[in-house]
């Protein structure tokens, strides 16, 4: 089914999935936002199964995040797991630690079926703000149709907080 969606005329894997289209705004995305490093974030994704969206995703997030010449995680490993109905997957991210294994689980994203739709969950539980709100903005862009692997990393509070202490003059020093 994936493999016909891709190939026809006009259509995208994102558009077909529900996952966003190429006209404008997203259809079928509900984005509710989290505050804090450990807080968690969703999504509703309509017309698509958890199965379906983790393929859709969970391609990108290993082409992105897991690449092993320029991916944003090279100190991570990825471990999915899969309901045998397809239902639930489970995405965890952990910290890689000696021959490559998975250590601490520092990310996780959580795709479960809601009636008709899939609901996307996130959950930071260690990773550094920045590099959470990274993967975040990533999810929210590939949960829009894009799939690319963006090098731009989001504004976060603590960008902001460095930016402005930057800016502030130093006291002491003389001004003009």
């Amino acid at each position: 089914m994936l493999l016909i969606a891709a190939m026809l005329p006009g259509c995208s894997v994102g558009s077909y999935f529900g996952l966003g289209s190429s006209g404008g705004a997203a259809s079928g995305v509900a984005v509710q936002d989290s505050t804090g490093t450990t807080g968690a974030a969703s999504v509703s994704l309509t017309r698509a199964k958890p199965l379906d969206a983790y393929v859709a995703i969970g391609g990108d997030i290993k082409r992105c995040w897991f690449n092993p010449v320029d991916g944003l995680l090279p100190k991570h490993v990825y471990r999915a797991d899969v309901s045998p109905d397809g239902s639930k997957v489970q995405i965890s991210v952990h910290q890689k630690i000696e021959l490559g294994r998975a250590g601490m689980t520092t990310y996780v994203i959580d795709f479960k079926q809601s009636g008709p739709s899939t609901v996307i969950t996130t959950e930071n539980r260690t990773m550094p703000p920045d590099l959470a709100a990274k993967m975040q903005f990533d999810l929210d862009r590939w949960k829009g149709g894009r799939s690319d692997c963006s090098k731009e990393m989001p504004t976060t509070g603590s960008v902001l907080a460095k930016a402005a202490a930057a800016a502030k003059p130093k006291p002491g020093a003389a001004t003009r």
